[in-house]
Formats: structure tokens, C-alpha cells, sequence
């Protein structure tokens, strides 16, 4: 059996504060109502959550944790996200181009009562990302058709309900390169390593450090200057989720966050340019990129991979 936390128990995310100093405000805005374990965490978790957390805390503290409620809204909208991923895979195809598979994506998406939160965005004209081969991210549907051998992102954030599933997957056109198709491959191993650093106690930054160690053991390199971020009631919400660092470093991880991880693997190095559009990234020195990306929940247990 479980109780709920009294105003001068010891703060459930760790910190060592009490929970009147440290997440009730956070929590009660939430329409979350925690409760205290029926034992204590190990000793060495708590230390973990306690070295996370020192000197973090302001940070830490506009994280919105989500309540059951908001939950629950997430998912369908995350879960409405990965079915038009799913049915893209006969959308993406040699001759197609990019913007006739941008307009796909919005009428499905208004078929199911949702909206694409990519449009109007900050003045962004599609309902879709589509990158192509250097493009590293923010690709704007157009014209372009697609060619046998390019590798394509496609970055789908549904609005459903007032709530934000946010998702990309890579499709292979016909006959792809070997490196292109090895590249492809290891981002998707650096998500699914991300993914499973993802566990309360844990930081953003074992994150990164599973990603940028899987991909430079690999000759890749990780993009540096876009990040994931917090995502489920706003489009972008904190934290910024980078896809590198160091065992430990930054915000530690807890129950009710929210947020996408999103690796951005270059096979060349990893700086990127923006182009006249003010949108569109690509990498500096035009080699190829590649890009996977799931919405996560932060659970008691481990992670909820929302997309999936």
C-alpha cells in the first residue's frame, strides 16, 4: 500500500528537499497527487537521483510532469502519429513527390480529427518534414521527387485533442547506397539505445552518452545543434534533450516527463547549415544524414515509448 506525500516528506523525485520546497507546486498544477513508496529506494539510487538533481533544480522544476489525464491524451495523439508512419511506407516511393506525400499526411491527419502542428509553426509553410540524403532536418515538402536511392526522413507531429504525438522514421527509396543503408541502420540502433537509458534515476545526459558512443564507434558523427525536446501538451516544452554528452550531466529523469528523442547521425562530420529558407539544415560538408525519433514517457519503471 501506498500514501500520499505530506508537505515535509523528503521530495519523491530525490533532491534531498522537502516536497514542499521541491515539486509540490509542480506537481499540484499537474493534477498529479504522488505517493510515497511502501520502502525506501537503494541507497544508490538515491545518491544517483541526489547528485542528478543538485545544482539543477531550478532547471528541473519548469519540466511539467504529466498527470494521468494528459497521459492518456498524449498516447492517442502519439499513437495517431505512428499509424500515418506506418501507412507511409506505400506513400514513399520512386516519382512521388515530396509535397504530394506532405498532402497525404494532412488529409489523413484532418480525416482523424487532428491537425499537423508543423503548419504555420513559426511560419512554416507544410504539414510535414521531409529530408532527403544531406538534408539534415526541417526538409519543406515542394516539388522534388523522389529518385531511386535516396534515404528520407519524415518528421509527423499530430495535434489531436489538444494533445502532441511527435515521430520520424527513414524510408529507403528502391536501391540505396551500402553506406546509406548502414547509416540508416545505426541511427536507428542510437534510438533504440537512447531509449533504453531512459529510466528514473537517470539523466539527459546517459541519453546522449548511449547515442554519441554507439555512432562514433561507427565512423559517424552526431549533430550538436538540434536536440529533442519535451513535447505532449505544448509542441516544444522543456527539456532539451541533446543527443550527446556525459554519463550523469543534466537534468535527472522522473516519473510524468514527456519528451522526444531524436538522433541526427551524419556521415561525415557533424557540423550543418541552414539554407536560404531559413528551415532547411543540411550538413556542411553534403554527406548524408539520417534521423529517428520517438515520443518517451518517463514511468515508475523504465520508459513507455508512446510511438512505438
Amino acid at each position: 500500500m501506498t500514501t500520499k506525500l505530506g508537505r515535509n516528506d523528503p521530495c519523491w523525485c530525490g533532491s534531498g528537499a522537502k516536497y514542499k520546497k521541491c515539486h509540490l507546486a509542480a506537481d499540484r498544477a499537474a493534477g498529479r497527487a504522488p505517493a510515497a513508496p511502501e520502502a525506501p529506494r537503494s541507497p544508490t539510487l538515491d545518491a544517483e537521483w541526489r547528485s542528478a538533481a543538485r545544482g539543477i533544480r531550478r532547471r528541473t522544476r519548469r519540466i511539467r510532469l504529466k498527470s494521468e489525464a494528459e497521459i492518456d491524451g498524449i498516447r492517442r495523439a502519439c499513437q495517431l502519429t505512428r499509424d500515418i508512419l506506418d501507412r507511409l511506407g506505400d506513400v514513399v516511393r520512386e516519382g512521388v513527390a515530396t509535397g504530394a506525400v506532405d498532402r497525404w499526411i494532412h488529409e489523413t491527419m484532418r480525416e482523424h480529427g487532428a491537425t499537423p502542428a508543423t503548419l504555420g509553426y513559426r511560419g512554416y509553410p507544410a504539414s510535414s518534414c521531409i529530408s532527403i540524403n544531406e538534408v539534415v532536418c526541417h526538409g519543406i515538402p515542394g516539388e522534388r521527387e523522389l529518385v531511386s536511392g535516396d534515404i528520407v526522413n519524415v518528421d509527423v507531429t499530430s495535434i489531436l485533442d489538444g494533445y502532441y504525438g511527435d515521430a520520424s522514421r527513414m524510408y529507403l527509396v528502391e536501391e540505396v547506397s551500402e553506406e546509406a543503408r548502414r547509416l540508416v541502420e545505426v541511427t536507428l540502433e542510437c534510438l533504440d539505445l537512447g531509449v533504453a537509458a531512459v529510466a528514473p534515476g537517470q539523466t539527459l545526459g546517459d541519453i546522449g552518452h548511449a547515442i554519441q558512443r554507439h555512432a562514433e564507434a561507427h565512423g559517424f558523427s552526431v549533430v550538436r545543434q538540434m536536440v529533442g525536446h519535451g513535447v505532449g501538451v505544448e509542441f516544444h516544452e522543456p527539456p532539451e534533450v541533446p543527443h550527446f554528452g556525459e554519463p550523469g550531466e543534466g537534468p535527472a529523469l522522473v516519473p510524468g516527463m514527456t519528451f522526444t528523442i531524436e538522433p541526427m547521425i551524419n556521415a561525415g562530420g557533424w557540423e550543418l547549415e541552414i539554407l536560404k529558407d531559413g528551415w532547411t539544415a543540411v550538413t556542411s560538408d553534403g554527406s548524408l544524414s539520417a534521423q529517428w525519433e520517438h515520443t518517451v514517457l518517463v514511468t515508475p519503471d523504465g520508459v513507455d515509448v508512446l510511438t512505438a
